[in-house]
C-alpha cells in the first residue's frame, strides 16, 4: 500500500476509515485538529453519561485505538502518518472529562488539548519518541488529554 493514502483507500478499508477519525485526518493541513474537531460530536453524545460511564467508554476506545492506530500505521509502512488522528478523538476526551457543560469549556478545552498534543511538554515528548506502535501513538495525545484535563479544571475553579 502506498505511504500516501487517498480518499478512495480511507473510505474502502474499515481500519483506515477509523484510524483517520472518518477521513478528517486526509485534511491536507493540520490533521489532528481537524481530528480533534471530529471528536467535538462524540464527546456531545457521550457528555450526558455519568462520570464512570464516561470513563469506561473513553478506556475502551482508547484501548481499541491502540490496536487501530498501530494496524493503520504497519499497513501503511509509516509508524505514526500524521493522518492517524484517533489518538486526538482519544485524546480530547480525556481532557473533557470533567468540563462543565457549555460551548465555552468545549473551545477551552479544545484550545488546551491542541497546545499540549502540539508543544509535547515532558513527558508526553517522551512518550512520542520512546514508546513503538499503536500504544506509542496514542499514548502520547492521552497524556496531553491528561495535561489539558488538570488546566482546565484550573480554569474553571479560577472562573468560578
Amino acid at each position: 500500500m502506498s505511504n500516501d493514502p487517498n480518499w478512495k483507500t480511507i473510505l474502502t478499508n474499515p481500519v483506515h476509515f477509523i484510524a483517520f477519525g472518518f477521513g478528517s485526518g486526509l485534511a491536507p493541513k493540520a490533521p489532528g485538529t481537524f481530528g480533534t474537531l471530529v471528536a467535538i460530536p462524540i464527546y456531545l453524545l457521550l457528555q450526558p453519561l455519568s462520570l464512570i460511564n464516561f470513563l469506561i467508554i473513553v478506556t475502551l476506545l482508547s484501548l481499541f485505538s491502540f490496536y487501530i492506530a498501530g494496524k493503520s500505521a504497519e499497513m501503511l509502512g509509516i509508524h505514526d502518518h500524521g493522518g492517524i488522528v484517533i489518538d486526538e478523538i482519544c485524546g480530547y476526551l480525556v481532557a473533557m472529562a470533567l468540563a462543565p457543560p457549555g460551548w465555552q469549556w468545549i473551545i477551552v478545552g479544545f484550545v488546551l488539548f491542541r497546545i499540549f498534543d502540539i508543544f509535547k511538554p515532558w513527558p508526553i515528548n517522551y512518550l512520542d519518541k520512546k514508546v513503538s506502535g499503536g500504544v506509542g501513538i496514542v499514548l502520547d495525545d492521552l497524556m496531553a488529554g491528561i495535561y489539558a484535563l488538570l488546566s482546565l479544571e484550573l480554569i474553571v475553579r479560577l472562573v468560578n
